[in-house]
């Protein structure tokens, strides 16, 4: 009678503890959990030890019969902790081959790295030919001799990880372009190199996605030997069953896959915890969001469990050790309050913490007879209910007042970051679990109940072993032919077949989240995002046995001296001469480099005018992150940018324009090549004048507000760039500018050249309307890769000083300064009233409403994403909910009746909060980032801000042309939000010349 195999093993091997939990699923409703045993002892050295120690221990304790073992799954920091420590030891570098043609030339591989880690890591890089656009068709073919020639360079250096990263491979499935590289590669090479196609590791947004594969491959041989060496104690104890790694999403790799994809366990001890705590209360049958609140020694973690089983994940991209990345991981805040955390008298009141003895609390409490006054010591002293080391040592010790204060003290801190991480003003349940859970009180204001639950202490390794398989599909696809309800699908199907190949049980898979987000100025182009989940097919666990996966190259484990070696931040003297410091500026004594009325862009100046030029793009111009990038690469490479004022232009000066046009997720994928500089040549190699004496951006908001520093520096056209732009934000069309406007021209962007950037230009020398150019360019775009560089004909000094929004650079610096200072400060929580004040005030910006996002719509028409978030207020101030309606930018910010549903037209004017041609933006509560359009999500904390238009915009056909009737609101009206207020100049403020 073949055995039961019922039992399954979760580990989860933390940077202090190593926990370890048996449980039998099928007794899950008894009162024991069906835990069968449990460990928890100080990791060790070599991970394995510990591993065996744990398993060991447990199956004394409870005689297990090891053939009744379904499977082994193990959590673990090692490998994040390779990175963030910046071991030599653990980390090899890495040659990256770009398939990309001329694209992405100006943000090179590892770009925006820590110097140190770079210098670690990187190792070699080519771009080569290859890369698809948006549709599919070829930017490129790949030439077989390129790479041929690429391997020869790697092999004399001695490079053995390959990262091979295509130009929007993710949608690759019928080139195939970097499987084909890896298989000229592996031709040339042989097997003893380890080749990492980005495809496989992440999804759309070719830095990040690269960035990701690129730490992969940096750590794949310490992985292959470390997941290696967790087999060992499981042959040891006699286990014929497979070994599983958790991985961030909260999901598991076999451990060969684990091998190959390190990168996806990085942030998963936070995911075990807050799974493991939600099956110990049943969550998985309930289908409920619950808070869990993980109290360790040192800090509390608080994440968001869906009622899908899921953590709640970040927004767009993530970040390790100043590594910024686009896979998922889990939304998880953290505050310094621990049962190890110092308590003690500041000014009159008590504190607690953030200050912590840490792993030191057996030796340093005094309840175990220290001298440091602790969180559990006062637990103790004011509960007879908690004996924890010698209780006589604080009862009766402790003054009554003192107990009660930290009793306030403790339930304040965790009420106001529940409340951050709350996605809703209702209350819902909150699980405390960890060894420092017994320091949090018995009810919490917007708790519904707190839970703590028997065996919570070992919750991350109940979370490893019951942990299940999932999948994700992120692609772009063509409505054209088929509906998207049909592609929704059919992409679905997709995700449950991976996710079943990935060894989940076909009758358990069920899809448990998608999106679909329409492309801007792309016909019929939707990008679908579907993630499939379900429980491990226990019958082909035999699939998943075989753990021989080193390679004779990858040698034997270095040991380290010291487990606390493996949580060490790197030492000083490594890291100090090389890193970036722009952050350490002292913002209050800051002062920008202005001589003779010209101001020199710093690095420091232009971290805060990209920030500003984002918000500023009230949900639209697409992030300015990569056009930062490469403006700080012009200013390190020793290039020079300059900006001047539009009130210092010559009458007859020749005031330039240029920009891109396109989808901002064609942007993040297909990063620029020459396109605005091939535009600019173009144009003035057939246009009659003379060239441009100056440059103006476009738009300020968003990418575009950073292009007329790109042009107009000196490795470029050489020009100094205007302090002002034609729209003062971001605005779906190129009519929608002062110029047209201000009407004094039948004609203003004609002539206009525009380049792709891949060798393909075109001249528009005259046209009949300014609307006319724009339906032009849009038509153009879907052949040119829809994204492209425009130049526009130069008008005078007279006319720019007429029409320009003036000293727009100047502000989007004061608004990131101020973003910047609340960072430094720490005070996030009024980052929005900060903006208000860069802007001019009250008089003439307002916060208009604080809260979550509960709701987001988009549709395509006519090139353009149309749709409205719905936003919840989470304060006493901000009740109820708004709605924003956008069209690639936001229109308005809309108070929605109490009891009514959003209907768009059917709105009144008194709800109306700011409307077009106001700016209307929407910024992360958390850190003060702009919010794009595309990247609004269910749950994001958001601030909405309003800030009233420049005088340029309020005439009658300033507010025909960028007013509520352009977008559709015919029955509103626009009032002011306040009074405009000229923003500063920066050049008027600091010139130090006479």
């Amino acid at each position: 009678m073949p055995v039961l195999r019922n039992l399954r093993i979760g580990v989860d091997v933390g940077g202090t503890n190593t926990d370890g939990v048996i449980i039998d699923p099928t007794r899950s409703g008894e009162s024991d959990g069906g835990i069968i045993s449990w460990h928890k002892a100080p990791t060790t050295t070599d991970p394995s030890h510990g591993i065996t120690n744990a398993i060991t221990s447990m199956f004394a304790a409870a005689s297990v019969d090891p053939d009744c073992v379904a499977s082994v799954t193990i959590g673990t920091t090692h490998f994040v902790n390779a990175v963030v420590t910046r071991d030599r030891t653990r980390l090899v570098p890495v040659a990256v081959l770009r398939l990309s043609g001329p694209f992405s030339k100006h943000a090179p591989p590892c770009v925006d790295w820590p110097v140190h880690l770079r210098k670690i890591v990187l190792g070699h890089y080519a771009l080569v030919k290859g890369g698809l656009e948006v549709d599919g068709s070829l930017i490129s073919d790949i030439q077989e001799a390129e790479i041929v020639e690429q391997c020869k360079i790697i092999q004399g250096k001695g490079i053995k990880s390959i990262v091979v990263n295509g130009v929007f491979s993710p949608i690759d499935t019928i080139e195939r372009q970097e499987e084909r590289t890896g298989e000229i590669i592996r031709r040339e090479l042989g097997e003893k190199v380890d080749i990492v196609l980005s495809r496989t590791v992440a999804n759309l947004g070719f830095l990040e996605r690269e960035n990701a594969a690129i730490l992969n491959a940096s750590i794949l041989s310490f992985a292959r030997k470390t997941i290696a060496s967790f087999q060992t104690p499981i042959k040891k104890l006699g286990l014929n069953c497979p070994v599983f790694i958790t991985q961030n999403d909260g999901t598991i790799l076999s451990g060969e896959a684990a091998s190959r994809l390190p990168i996806r366990t990085f942030s998963s001890g936070p995911t075990n915890s807050m799974r493991g705590a939600a099956f110990l209360v049943g969550n998985h049958e309930k289908g409920e969001d619950m808070m869990v609140v993980d109290i360790g020694g040192t800090t509390t973690d608080v994440g968001l469990l869906l009622a899908n089983g899921f953590p709640r994940q970040q927004a767009a991209y993530s970040e390790l050790s100043g590594v910024r990345m686009n896979f998922s991981y889990p939304d998880v805040k953290s505050i310094g309050l621990g049962g190890g955390s110092l308590v003690r008298r500041v000014e009159g009141s008590v504190q607690v913490g953030p200050e912590s003895v840490g792993y030191q609390l057996p030796e340093k409490a005094l309840v175990f007879g220290g001298d440091v006054p602790t969180a559990t010591d006062y637990t103790v002293a004011g509960s007879l209910d908690v004996a924890i080391g010698e209780p006589e040592n604080v009862r009766g010790k402790i003054e009554d007042e003192d107990i009660q204060a930290f009793r306030l003290e403790t339930r304040r801190k965790l009420e106001r970051i529940i409340d951050v991480m709350k996605t809703s003003p209702e209350d819902l349940p909150v699980l405390l679990v960890g060894g420092g859970a017994v320091i949090a009180p018995d009810e919490l204001k917007g708790a519904s109940r707190v839970i703590k639950p028997k065996w919570s202490g070992v919750a991350n390794a109940i979370g490893a072993a019951m942990a299940r398989v999932s999948s994700v599909i992120d692609t772009v696809k063509s409505t054209e032919k088929q509906t998207q309800k049909e592609l929704l699908a059919e992409i679905c199907e997709q995700a449950k077949r991976k996710t079943i190949e990935a060894g989940a049980s076909a009758d358990s898979v069920t899809i448990v989240e998608l999106e679909d987000l329409p492309l801007q100025y792309v016909a019929n182009k939707t990008r679908f995002i579907v993630r499939a989940a379900g429980a491990f097919d226990f019958s082909r666990g035999s699939d998943f046995v075989d753990l021989n996966i080193t390679k004779d190259e990858d040698g034997s484990p270095t040991a380290l001296e010291s487990v606390d070696e493996a949580i060490a931040a790197p030492p000083t003297e490594e890291t100090s001469s090389d890193d970036d410091a722009t952050s350490d500026v002292d913002i209050a004594a800051y002062q920008p480099k202005v001589t003779n009325r010209e101001w020199w862009i710093s690095e420091t100046d232009l971290e805060w005018i990209t920030i500003g030029c984002y918000i500023l793009g009230t949900g639209g111009g697409g992030s300015p992150y990569s056009t930062m990038l490469r403006v700080r690469g012009i200013l390190r490479s020793g290039g020079i940018v300059r900006v001047v004022s539009p009130d210092d232009l010559q009458d007859d000066a020749r005031v330039g324009s240029g920009g891109g046009a396109g989808s901002p997720t064609v942007g993040t994928e297909k990063l620029s090549a020459d396109e605005m500089m091939d535009a600019q040549k173009h144009l003035y190699d057939i246009l009659k004048g003379g060239p441009a004496t100056h440059i103006i951006p476009l738009e300020i908001g968003g990418s575009n507000g950073l292009q007329g520093l790109v042009l107009g520096a000196s490795t470029n056209m050489n020009l100094p760039c205007i302090d002002g732009d034609w729209m003062g934000r971001a605005y779906p069309t190129k009519w929608q500018t002062t110029p047209v406007v201000f009407g004094e021209l039948e004609i203003v962007f004609a002539p206009v050249a525009v380049a792709d950037g891949n060798g393909n230009t075109l001249y528009m020398g005259s046209a009949t309307s300014d609307l006319k150019v724009e339906q032009v360019i849009r038509a153009a775009l879907s052949q040119m890769g829809s994204a492209i560089g425009t130049a526009d004909a130069p008008v005078t000094g007279a006319e720019t000083r007429r029409w320009a929004v003036e000293h727009t650079i100047s502000l989007s610096w004061r608004i990131g300064r101020e973003v910047a200072r609340a960072r430094k400060e720490n005070r996030i929580d009024s980052v929005a009233e900060a903006i208000v004040d860069a802007v001019g005030g009250p008089a003439t910006g307002r916060v208009l409403f604080k809260g979550k996002i509960v709701g987001v719509e988009r549709k395509l028409y006519m090139g353009h994403v149309y749709g409205e978030v719905i936003i919840e207020g989470t304060g006493p101030e901000h009740q109820g909910k708004i709605k924003i309606p956008f069209k690639n930018e936001n229109i308005a910010a809309i108070r929605i009746p109490d009891g009514e549903a959003s209907r768009t037209g059917e709105e009144k004017n008194e709800d109306v909060l700011a409307i077009v041609p106001d700016l209307v933006t929407v910024v992360d509560a958390q850190n003060g980032e702009a919010i794009g359009t595309p990247e609004y999500r269910y749950g994001l904390l958001v601030s909405v801000i309003g800030i009233t238009a420049s005088e340029r915009w309020t005439s009658p056909r300033g507010i025909e042309i960028g007013g509520p009737k352009a977008f559709g609101f015919d029955h509103l009206e626009y009032k002011p939000l306040g009074r405009f207020v000229k923003p500063i100049s920066v050049i008027d403020e600091y010139d130090g010349t006479t």
